[in-house]
């Protein structure tokens, strides 16, 4: 038996897709999310998912998140159900994010995180 909220060909997901932004402080001088402007990151994010009408049941979710454990590749975000895990370095990056990924499903391939990069 399948549980109630589990998405079945005749019940979408919740939301089409989430971004989960870390926003861990952790003390100098080990690298951080917080410490790189993860918050004002996400903030401006949420801003952006909401202008475009992206925001909302069926659509995105902006969500905050602690550790992720890639603290040396800071700031960072993923993007779910894809498993994309990008870097960024201004509300530039978050605008192309939104714009390409959140709303048109592809991948910003220069703000990749590279998969070897960890705590």
């Amino acid at each position: 038996m399948t549980a109630p909220d589990t998405p079945t060909p005749a019940q979408p997901p919740y939301f089409q897709r989430h971004i989960f932004f870390c926003l861990n402080e952790r003390k100098a001088p080990e690298a951080c999310c917080a410490a790189q402007g993860a918050q004002q990151a996400f903030e401006h994010c949420k801003k952006q998912v909401k202008a475009a009408g992206l925001a909302g049941p069926g659509k995105v979710r902006v969500n905050k998140s602690g550790c992720l454990d890639r603290c040396s590749g800071a700031p960072v975000a993923v993007v779910y159900p894809e498993g994309t895990w990008y870097t960024y370095v201004d509300q530039q990056d978050i605008d192309e994010i939104v714009e390409s990924h959140l709303k048109h499903g592809q991948v910003v391939e220069r703000l990749l995180l590279p998969p070897d990069v960890g705590r």
